[in-house]
C-alpha cells in the first residue's frame, strides 16, 4: 500500500459516519461511471469478499460470540 493510500484511509477513518457514507458513495459513483479508471472483476471479488468477512466478524462480535 502506498503512503498516499494509507494517508487517504487515515483521513477517511477520521470522518463522521455521514461523511464516510458521502465519500464512499462519490467514489463508487466515479468508478461506476468510468471516471476513475477501470477495475477488474478480480478486484471487485476480492473487495467484496473482504467486506463480507468483515461484516460477518462484526456480526459475531455484536452477538457476544467469538471466532
Amino acid at each position: 500500500m502506498t503512503s498516499a493510500v494509507r494517508d487517504l484511509l487515515r483521513s477517511f477513518q477520521a470522518l463522521s459516519d455521514a461523511e464516510k457514507h458521502e465519500a464512499a458513495s462519490l467514489l463508487l459513483r466515479q468508478f461506476a461511471q468510468g471516471e476513475a479508471g477501470e477495475i477488474g472483476d478480480e478486484t471487485f471479488v476480492a473487495v467484496a469478499e473482504e467486506l463480507f468477512l468483515d461484516l460477518d466478524a462484526r456480526e459475531v462480535q455484536g452477538n457476544g460470540m467469538t471466532q
